[in-house]
């Protein structure tokens, strides 16, 4: 039996390319948002479910973020990375001076901005649930209307596609991660995330927690910030660490940062991403 995969739907969206790259043989299960794919896994609907979490123009992916810290006792098994191309679709035989309103996923909207500005900037931006959701929008839409979206989602909904990677970077790319009830064993090129906070704000005390992994020579990935959403000043801290919440060295850092915050999670340890 194939293993079950959720992810954001409906087909044709970026996340279920990610999908589709990770477990080509899976069974995927699109889900409406971040929070129903994480609701899939844990009611046993799906086995793991993939969700983008950074994209290298616009930044981290708050809902995913959110759902970490916050929502689910879910743990990051895996992670991808998928270099992103956007087209801009209509359907057939709309003019592209006649377009008044194009819709996509607020990220999408977001990496193609300068395009927009440029060539569209009488179109007002619409968000959409998805890149593949925006296609079917723009499809009911009453005035002529276009969609950002994918090259699949372009094929399979029957759009035309009037511009190609309209990406204001070339090099854009999002990373995905792979949600499942357990993390991934030690492979010896891995990498951890954690979050924590502080029960009130004192000098040093972040400096602190990163001499925990200075002093073992603990290379950080990356460091951020994310409101608590209890109080405005107050923020949760996320780390991307390189190595395995089980070696040693990694297991003695986290101990140590533990001790020194108020909350404390460790949101997974899994395989880095390698480019190939």
């Amino acid at each position: 039996m194939p293993k079950r995969i959720a992810y954001l739907g409906p087909p044709g969206t970026f996340t279920e390319e990610a999908a589709l790259k990770y477990e080509p043989s899976a069974e995927f299960v699109p889900s409406p948002n971040v929070f129903a794919v994480a609701s899939a896994v844990i009611t046993g609907l799906a086995e793991e479910g993939v969700a983008a979490i950074e994209n290298s123009i616009e930044g981290s992916v708050n809902d995913t973020l959110d759902l970490l810290i916050h929502e689910s006792r879910l743990l990051i098994r895996r992670e991808l990375v998928l270099p992103i191309d956007h087209y801009l679709m209509t359907s057939p035989g709309t003019r592209s001076e006649d377009i008044k309103v194009i819709f996509s996923h607020p990220q999408a909207l977001g990496q193609c901005r300068k395009f927009l500005d440029k060539d569209f900037p009488k179109a007002q931006p619409m968000a959409a649930l998805s890149t593949a959701a925006a296609v079917e929008e723009m499809k009911k839409a009453n005035t002529p209307a276009a969609a950002i979206a994918t090259l699949r989602a372009a094929k399979i909904y029957g759009a035309e596609i009037i511009a190609q990677k309209i990406q204001d970077n070339p090099a854009n790319a999002t990373r995905f991660v792979v949600l499942a009830p357990k993390d991934h064993p030690s492979t010896g090129r891995d990498k951890t995330s954690i979050c924590f906070t502080f029960a009130e704000d004192k000098p040093g005390q972040l400096f602190g927690v990163i001499g925990e992994f200075a002093n073992r020579n603990i290379n950080l990935a990356k460091v951020e910030s994310r409101p608590t959403k209890e109080s405005l000043g107050e923020y949760i801290f996320l780390v991307d660490l390189e190595g395995h919440r089980d070696d040693p060295s990694i297991r003695a850092a986290l101990e140590g940062v533990q001790r020194r915050s108020s909350m404390f999670k460790i949101m997974g340890s899994y395989p880095r991403h390698v480019e190939t």
